[in-house]
């Protein structure tokens, strides 16, 4: 399930133009349906936008939860929690939680974000253990960078086979990801045929993932910017989300029935 979270935060890049209007507002709301190889379901994923206050100044709470169900969850049970605190304007994270149970692998960290001294304040609890490690500019976390650019990026500017970068900071590290836009296209979803951007992110092939473009996913191309669905094939099987249910949108949602 943290692999699924993480391929969220891939799903959007850094683009030079900001939307005139936000994507999204407190109380909006997914479901995504996992599913293994193509038929077994896996699990589920939530993300949810509410309100909350860092430091006295007002800010976004996302909570982002996925969890095994079915057969799978009897060998490998998993129970995630991931949050971020970001900036109501700016969109830049101040804390960032990761609370995660994935087959008795557990850890838990609370990272705060100095953004305006581009330090991280790493919070170990399992480990009792506490760090600080610079940052590049602007850094985002696996959740905040979702929010944040769906809310800069252009969809009438971007061009098949451009490529983009982000900064992210994970666990204790700053990395660089690159994710390539691929074009536009019209999928079938539970809701009807929408039109989408379709991208490919880069990942390390390996243990997880079959090869360095294993990814394939799809955005709404409308106001909202929505993940609708995300392919991976992995070194053993294949993993794929789509979009349950949502609700609390702030645009309509365009649907060709």
């Amino acid at each position: 399930m943290k692999k699924i979270l993480l391929i969220f935060t891939f799903i959007f890049v850094q683009f030079t133009f900001a939307q005139n209007d936000s994507a999204f507002d407190t109380g909006e709301w997914f479901k995504f349906r996992m599913s293994y190889s193509g038929w077994m379901k896996a699990g589920n994923a939530t993300l949810t936008v509410k309100d909350d206050v860092i430091n006295g100044k007002p800010v976004y709470h996302v909570v982002g939860k996925g969890w095994t169900t079915g057969a799978i969850k009897w060998f490998f049970k998993v129970k995630d929690r991931y949050e971020s605190y970001f900036d109501k304007e700016t969109n830049l994270p101040y804390r960032f939680i990761r609370d995660i149970n994935e087959g008795g692998h557990t850890k838990k960290l609370e990272i705060d974000f100095d953004q305006e001294n581009q330090k991280a304040y790493i919070n170990n609890i399992k480990r009792k253990k506490k760090t600080v490690v610079d940052t590049e500019l602007n850094v985002q976390d696996m959740v905040s960078a979702f929010y944040y650019l769906r809310n800069h990026y252009d969809t009438d500017a971007i061009e098949q086979g451009d490529e983009v970068s982000l900064n992210m900071f994970f666990d204790s590290e700053n990395f660089n990801f690159k994710l390539k836009f691929l074009g536009r296209e019209t999928i079938k979803t539970k809701f009807g045929k929408v039109k989408c951007l379709k991208f490919r992110p880069y990942v390390m092939a390996g243990r997880v993932f079959k090869e360095q473009e294993s990814l394939t996913l799809w955005v709404s191309a409308d106001d909202n910017k929505i993940p609708l669905k995300i392919k991976a094939d992995l070194a053993v099987g294949s993993l794929r989300a789509d979009l349950e249910a949502f609700k609390g949108l702030k645009h309509p949602f365009e649907i060709q029935f």
